[in-house]
């Protein structure tokens, strides 16, 4: 497990400028500024219900489309994350939550396996969300997770309004998260592997 549990990560394309700062320590504080509004709100998301401090800032080409600037902060998120936890001695690994919004339900569960894979099982009702294409929930997802080195399953077991089924994706990913990365007290030291490493 890394001492700080803070990692700063910056990535430079000929599409993208992103930095991120995050403390797994945290209390749920973000600074945020994509360029995207309700990409900013889901991201907002993850810090308040993950007690992760997240600070990003984000400067690509929008007048394109969201694209490379979503997936981007994806990548870049993942870096950071697996930065923060380090080697995962004394961390509890698997981490699993349900939360609804409304009519909506969504369920994630996360394993530090070290093993990037993404299930998304989200049927949107709508296509875009303002002028956000939700296609891109799951490329954010997908970046995180390729770069983190992480299993993570997401299903929306329900809903009818679109911004209803993202931000509950992106709330129990936060809170399963949130289970994952907390130290596990009767395991300090060890890796949470027969492996011996994750």
């Amino acid at each position: 497990m890394s001492a700080t549990r803070q990692a700063d990560v910056t990535r430079n394309t000929l599409e993208t400028r992103i930095r991120v700062a995050l403390d797994l320590n945290g209390s749920g504080k973000s600074e945020l500024a994509t360029g995207i509004g309700f990409f900013d709100h889901m991201l907002d998301q993850i810090a308040r219900h993950g007690l992760i401090d997240l600070g990003i800032t984000a400067e690509g080409d929008l007048h394109i489309d969201a694209h490379h600037t979503v997936e981007d902060v994806g990548i870049t998120v993942g870096q950071a994350l697996a930065k923060a936890w380090g080697d995962k001695k004394g961390l509890r690994r698997y981490g699993h939550a349900y939360v609804p919004l409304d009519e909506a339900l969504s369920r994630v569960v996360i394993d530090l396996s070290g093993r990037p894979g993404l299930v998304f099982n989200v049927p949107f009702t709508r296509g875009t969300i303002g002028e956000f294409d939700v296609e891109l929930v799951r490329e954010f997802f997908q970046g995180l997770v390729n770069h983190a080195a992480i299993t993570v399953h997401i299903d929306c077991l329900r809903g009818e309004n679109s911004h209803h089924q993202a931000e509950t994706v992106f709330k129990a990913f936060a809170r399963a998260l949130r289970m994952a990365i907390e130290p596990d007290a009767r395991a300090a030291g060890s890796v949470p592997s027969t492996k011996g490493a994750l």
